[in-house]
């Protein structure tokens, strides 16, 4: 029997804008149940290789070819809705749903209205005075309720929260039929994709598996072709390193050769120095950063659309202290933009204070690109702010610091107002370093960065001497910057999560955290694969693996220990041969127990 014909062939694709090429030579296809992650350098061509797949583009050579009877779905970035339409009408149109009871009936659709929060606004609300990120919750939820071969989505986690985003990754996990997203949320290209593209210099690369496997990939082809760029291989390692290591690392579900890793991290330090951070802050900073004291703030409601006014914080006591690093999560509405405000004293409360230390010379990066000036260049823009920035134990020049973040020295003269939205905002983070802040409040600093660019600023951020405040629905994101996580319940409290993002997330599912309206039911999670483990499995699992990880810790530490105790102890072949035996002792249980936390973390996640 002959191999099933593609989905989607591109031969010998060849697309330029102007004198830039975007795609030379590309040949590639998409087969049936694909799930395909496209990744590059904000500019390389992604939107336009999606364009050119769907058709919205013509190749100005090479050929494209599309299977007869494809159907055929596409999110893109523009947001465009029918004028005097309203959410039913864009979503649940009666050429596809003739009777309600069609679409009731369907748990799919169903799990999509609600995982979307497209209940809560109300299937008959007129989408034309709706915001940005409901708009384009809207425009998802249509192509998601359609049966298609082919879905192809541009940024689809722009406007959700980090709920949300769990939520897209697990219908679309599950759905029939193949995928092609471009996204720069690494948690979901790890969740979600079977494969990654990587569009850079006109050419399109692909790699086997999700975005660890990009990553060691990329890293494993770099050290073959022995690349000049050693520091941009660095970051790959230090990435890697952290995949080994960090949270996103431990998964029951391994996405890359645990051993070529290895091979590549041996020598990599930790990506930073906690202790020795917070200990240069509290210099910096002194004993008080922000301490919010009994604060209560409301909201008024909204006479147009009917929503009555609601209570964001309610007798709220939080510290945050010299060095701290604390990503902030809730569900959208929950008051997570209104607290960073207030505390660097853009808003006040409505009773209650919050106090700010003396020392404390913050930088908030808003998620409104409003206060760039459009006459300057590029490096005019960064050298206004200061030529030279101290960052950590590091001097870094204004044209240094702009070429890491994705402006080379040809672009450096590029005027601010010929910029695109993604170099704005980098232009906006790059301007805030400069100014050498000691504390950083960032408001959702993922959006419209690519990838490269969020990995040199989290590069730059290892080494930042200071606070750091992270509103943030990029989950690999928060667990790469942040040592603490906590969560606006909804409810007007503020909770600490010792479990991170996936422990809001339990929470969530729980019932713990209140949607921001009182009145609103909480969304129903998509059907599950399998059937769900009793919780109290569950809750035992993730004791067990909680207590394996303490053991896992030891371990390392006795490891670490002896291999010392092996160094100073080379002349004595008694002594060497003795540590030798308890340190192969300590690796046999380290490996068991590395095996047994997979596995507890697997009842764990179920």
């Amino acid at each position: 029997m002959s191999a099933p014909l593609n989905l989607v062939n591109l031969e010998r694709v060849h697309k330029a804008h102007g004198t830039t090429v975007l795609l030379d030579d590309v040949s590639l296809g998409i087969a049936a149940g694909e799930r395909v992650g496209v990744v590059g350098r904000n500019g390389s061509g992604k939107s336009t290789l999606l364009g050119v797949i769907t058709g919205r583009e013509v190749p100005d050579s090479g050929r494209v070819t599309r299977r007869g009877d494809l159907a055929l779905g596409v999110l893109d970035q523009s947001g465009t809705l029918p004028p005097g339409a309203t959410v039913r009408d864009v979503v649940l149109p009666e050429s596809l749903f003739a009777a309600e009871h069609e679409w009731a009936a369907d748990p799919a659709v169903r799990s999509v209205l609600s995982g979307l929060e497209l209940d809560r606004l109300g299937l008959d609300s007129p989408v034309a005075p709706m915001s940005g990120g409901e708009r384009r919750r809207v425009a998802l939820a249509a192509q998601l309720v359609r049966p298609l071969d082919l879905l192809v989505l541009d940024e689809p986690t722009n406007h959700l929260d980090v709920e949300g985003v769990a939520w897209l990754a697990g219908y679309v996990r599950n759905r029939v039929g193949a995928l092609v997203v471009v996204t720069h949320d690494r948690w979901f290209l790890d969740e979600v994709c079977t494969q990654t593209w990587e569009v850079a210099d006109g050419r399109v690369h692909a790699y086997e598996g999700g975005y660890a496997a990009y990553t060691l990939a990329r890293a494993e082809r770099a050290r073959i072709a022995a690349v000049t760029e050693e520091r941009r291989l660095n970051l790959v390692r230090k990435e890697l390193a952290w995949l080994r290591r960090g949270p996103p690392a431990r998964t029951s579900k391994p996405r890359f050769r645990i051993e070529a890793a290895q091979a590549l991290i041996e020598d990599e330090p930790p990506p930073r120095d906690s202790m020795a951070l917070k200990g240069f802050a509290s210099r910096r900073l002194g004993r008080t950063v922000y301490d919010v004291e009994d604060v209560d703030h409301a909201v008024p409601g909204d006479p147009v659309r009917g929503t009555p006014p609601r209570t964001l914080f309610d007798d709220l006591t939080w510290h945050v202290g010299p060095g701290d690093r604390i990503g902030v999560v809730g569900v959208n509405g929950a008051g997570k933009t209104t607290l960073l405000r207030l505390l660097v004293g853009e808003t006040e409360p409505d009773r209650g204070r919050v106090v700010r230390g003396q020392t404390v010379a913050p930088a908030y990066l808003s998620q409104h690109v409003t206060e760039l000036p459009a006459r300057l260049r590029v490096l005019e823009a960064v050298q206004e702010i200061a030529r030279i920035a101290r960052i950590g134990n590091q001097e870094i020049s204004a044209s240094s610091l702009a070429e890491r973040f994705g402006f080379p020295a040809s672009r450096q003269w590029t005027p601010v107002g010929d910029l695109s939205g993604g170099e704005r905002r980098r232009l906006q983070m790059l301007r805030l370093l400069m100014s050498e802040p000691n504390v950083l409040l960032l408001d959702e600093p993922t959006n419209d960065l690519d990838i490269d660019t969020l990995t040199a600023l989290e590069d730059l951020l290892d080494g930042f001497p200071g606070t750091v405040l992270v509103v943030s629905h990029d989950r690999y994101f928060v667990d790469r910057v942040c040592d603490s996580v906590v969560a606006l319940m909804g409810d007007g409290s503020l909770a600490a999560l010792p479990g991170g993002v996936e422990e809001y997330l339990a929470r969530r599912a729980a019932g713990e955290a209140a949607l921001p309206s009182a009145a609103a039911a909480a969304p129903a999670p998509a059907a599950p694969a399998a059937p769900a483990r009793a919780a109290g499995e569950v809750r035992a699992a993730r004791k067990e693996a909680a207590r394996l990880e303490r053991r896992l810790e030891k371990l390392t530490a006795e490891e670490e220990r002896l291999h010392g105790e092996l160094a100073a102890a080379a002349t004595d072949h008694a002594r060497v041969l003795e540590l030798d035996e308890r340190l192969r002792a300590v690796l046999a249980e380290k490996e068991q127990v590395e095996t047994d936390w997979l596995e507890a973390a697997e009842v764990a996640e179920g």
